[in-house]
């Protein structure tokens, strides 16, 4: 495929989405000079699903593909297990090698939704970092200091506090680092918290004499709470979400986040972005433009054809108040509220169920449950919040 070096698409792909970009100068000039550039993105499997925040950087990597350049997709199999505690306050625990293959086995169909899997090279790290021994290691480790491990803000504040660190928390931006050195990375994106971690991958290619890879970062976008987006919180809208929950969810962030979704989550032209930001601030409902952003992120993951039925749902549901004609069913071990929500895993446990029941956010074909032993019988539809429902077999 020949290169793209269209001046208008490239000033897209360096501003869309980004944060800040180490070696913007060169990375400019290899982009419209046509030469095919290698980029990297690496994705640990710490949880089953994908969500909308790592779509950032996969959304930037399909970007350069339709350009014409290499994508390089590494699972971090090996480095999943030892735990990157980058956007962490606290000791990130080691997986199991057993829990991240079962995570890591749906991530290559969940990257699909959104860059052409045939054509990206799909890497597992432990490929190279399970041959290194402690002499590589070494060698590695001597080109940082501990200080400025340290320096980092989560670091030093975990310090300070008296909390531990690990030296494996050390050790983990060296296999990052070395992530790029194995594929020969010219660029690599990732997250704003991934600094450090890019930042190794420069240094350990300088010690290789290879190039130092360009670093792109995207800024780290809010979930459904308010937090960064972060399956460790459950405020994620994930890819593998049925159309009308991730539908339903987007519709849940607050407005000032419509446009920001907008710009980050989807390829809608900017101009358009533009426009709807405009008649945001002069008095649109907010609600209809949030319908948009719901339809087209439905669209990207599935296809049109969904993202109308799930938008058709949605307005049935809450608009009209009618009931989704698209609901988990269940047959739970015993028919008392508690036990549905736990069950339908509407809730986390039994204290949340209560807490929903005494906060009136629970109900029975419509009505709002005011015990914690209401019961349920064959063909009751139990509601949670505004957008989840159960149907009882």
């Amino acid at each position: 495929m020949k290169i793209n070096t269209d001046a208008q698409k490239i000033e897209e792909l360096l501003t869309r989405g980004v944060e800040e970009i180490i070696g913007s100068k060169e990375l400019k000039e290899k982009l419209l000079s046509g030469k095919k550039l290698r980029v990297k993105l690496g994705i640990d499997p710490t949880s089953p699903n994908l969500h909308l925040g790592r779509s950032v950087p996969l959304l930037k990597l399909r970007d350069f593909q339709e350009l014409g350049h290499q994508v390089v997709l590494i699972v971090g199999d090996f480095t999943g297990v030892i735990g990157d505690t980058s956007d962490k306050e606290s000791e990130r625990p080691m997986l199991l090698q057993e829990q991240v293959k079962t995570n890591l086995k749906n991530y290559k169909q969940q990257a699909a939704k959104l860059i052409d899997i045939d054509k990206a090279e799909i890497e597992f790290n432990s490929k190279w970092l399970a041959k290194l021994d402690y002499n590589d290691v070494g060698e590695h480790a001597n080109q940082f200091s501990l200080a400025e491990f340290i320096a980092r803000d989560n670091i030093r504040r975990r310090l300070e506090a008296g909390m531990r660190v690990s030296l494996r928390e050390v050790l983990y931006p060296l296999m990052q680092g070395y992530d790029s050195v194995a594929v020969k990375a010219n660029v690599e994106l990732g997250g704003t918290d991934q600094r450090f971690n890019m930042l190794a991958g420069r240094k350990l290619q300088e010690y290789f004499k290879q190039e130092p890879q360009a670093i792109i970062m995207n800024p780290l976008v809010e979930g459904l709470d308010g937090r960064k987006m972060s399956s460790s919180w459950g405020n994620t809208v994930n890819f593998s979400d049925k159309p009308t929950d991730m539908f339903g969810k987007i519709m849940s962030i607050s407005d000032d986040l419509i446009i920001k979704y907008f710009k980050y989550f989807s390829r809608a032209p900017l101009v358009e972005i533009r426009k709807m930001e405009k008649e945001l601030k002069e008095g649109k409902n907010p609600r209809d433009v949030k319908i948009d952003l719901a339809h087209e992120v439905v669209k990207m993951y599935y296809d049109g054809k969904e993202a109308d039925k799930a938008k058709e749902d949605f307005i049935n549901t809450f608009s009209k108040k009618h009931i989704p004609t698209d609901m988990l069913e269940l047959a739970p071990s015993t028919m008392d509220i508690i036990t549905v929500l736990v069950e339908a895993k509407l809730v986390f446990g039994t204290s949340e169920a209560r807490r929903d029941i005494k906060g009136g956010g629970v109900k029975i074909n419509d009505k709002k449950v005011d015990n914690f032993d209401a019961q349920v019988k064959s063909g009751d539809i139990v509601q949670k919040g505004k957008r989840f429902f159960v149907k009882i077999k």
